[in-house]
């Protein structure tokens, strides 16, 4: 079964390595990925918080799991935060991603980050727990927790 995933995650600063996930997603049958793009998020900041809640809130519907993807900065990002407890809120089945290790266009990695979720819900590093391969797996594990 395909479950719709959100993808949270720093935008500024890890939307290389996100779009790494993210395109890795579109080949696996299990997994339908959903994020904001970054046109859309920066029109609704220029509005407002009410504009921004609204917009992930509205970004939400329908999907079923929410995969955390933590870099260097994640957990001290606010709009981070409010995406993991409105997921929690829906019930949505909800993992953390490490992303650091990823190379950006540069062929940087990052130091790694603070985990942003709460205690009890399960992490893994794309790199080191070889992401490619196994995000479909994460992705129904975090389902069927929730579920």
């Amino acid at each position: 079964m395909a479950h719709r995933t959100f993808f949270s995650f720093h935008y500024e600063r890890d939307v290389q390595r996100a779009s790494v996930v993210r395109n890795s997603s579109k080949l696996k049958s299990s997994i339908s990925p959903e994020w904001i793009e970054a046109s859309i998020w920066e029109s609704a900041k220029t509005r407002g918080d009410a504009a921004v809640r609204k917009l992930i809130d509205d970004a939400l519907i329908g999907t079923s799991v929410t995969a955390v993807l933590i870099g260097s900065q994640t957990a001290s990002r606010r709009w981070v935060k409010y995406e993991i407890d409105k997921s929690i809120e829906r019930g949505n089945g909800l993992l953390g991603i490490y992303i650091h290790g990823i190379k950006d266009f540069a062929g940087n990695t990052d130091y790694k980050g603070t985990n942003p979720l709460p205690a009890g819900y399960p992490t893994y590093d794309w790199v080191n727990n070889d992401g490619y391969n196994n995000l479909g797996t994460w992705v129904d594990s975090a389902y069927d927790a929730a579920h």
